[in-house]
């Protein structure tokens, strides 16, 4: 755990996979079969998928390809992943940091799209937040900031008095291009400079006074 060892906020803006849900298993299996289809390292890959949405990161590894192929192989891909929740389970620390936010201001920012996002929340047995921010909902992938700022709106908060939870390179920039604090889950947000980096939920407690939500961490 670094950093601050107490953040205030109104909201937060909790990321899906590698945050709340560990996916890790079911993504490593479509993407290292899609990067065994297109002749790329699957281990490179593998450095860019997570946070962003499924074309997004096509765009990327293969920037020559139109996206509207992009688009309809990424439909492909969200639905190998619905079908496939094999080995998906909470985060550590995740059923009770749910439990907490109960009647708080809260919202599910993700690149998943509602199948998706409802299928991954329900292997891991965690309640999916009211306000859901989901691909339906955004014109750019992380990092562009437009889910979290959705996300902000759609709770009636002001982004910067919003704090974000994210595992991700993407995720954490994109909550940072919004403006907001962000706590970094798990082994790959370290390296990213979150305002606050914790190895699973178990390090985070929530309390809430007078619409103010105070997050201590370690």
């Amino acid at each position: 755990m670094t950093a601050a060892n107490v953040l205030t906020a109104r909201a937060l803006l909790l990321d899906m996979d590698g945050t709340l849900v560990n996916s890790d298993a079911v993504v490593e299996r479509c993407w290292r079969q899609w990067s065994a289809k297109h002749g790329l390292d699957a281990d490179e890959v593998m450095k860019v998928v997570h946070g962003r949405q499924g074309y997004a990161s096509m765009a990327l590894l293969l920037p020559e390809r139109p996206m509207a192929e992009n688009h309809a192989e990424n439909r492909e891909m969200l639905a190998r992943e619905t079908a496939d929740m094999d080995g998906v389970v909470p985060i550590p620390g995740a059923p009770e940091f749910m439990a907490s936010l109960a009647g708080l201001p809260h919202a599910l920012v993700t690149s998943a799209d509602v199948g998706l996002s409802t299928g991954r929340m329900a292997a891991a047995g965690l309640t999916l937040p009211e306000v859901r921010v989901t691909a339906e909902n955004v014109g750019a992938s992380k990092p562009d900031p437009e889910g979290f700022l959705k996300g902000a709106a759609e709770l009636g908060f002001d982004p910067a008095d919003c704090v974000v939870f994210e595992d991700s390179g993407a995720g954490i920039a994109a909550g940072q291009a919004a403006g907001m604090r962000v706590v970094g889950v798990g082994p790959r947000a370290g390296e990213y400079g979150p305002t606050v980096w914790v190895d699973d939920l178990t390090q985070v407690r929530v309390s809430a006074d007078a619409g103010v939500l105070r997050l201590t961490f370690g």
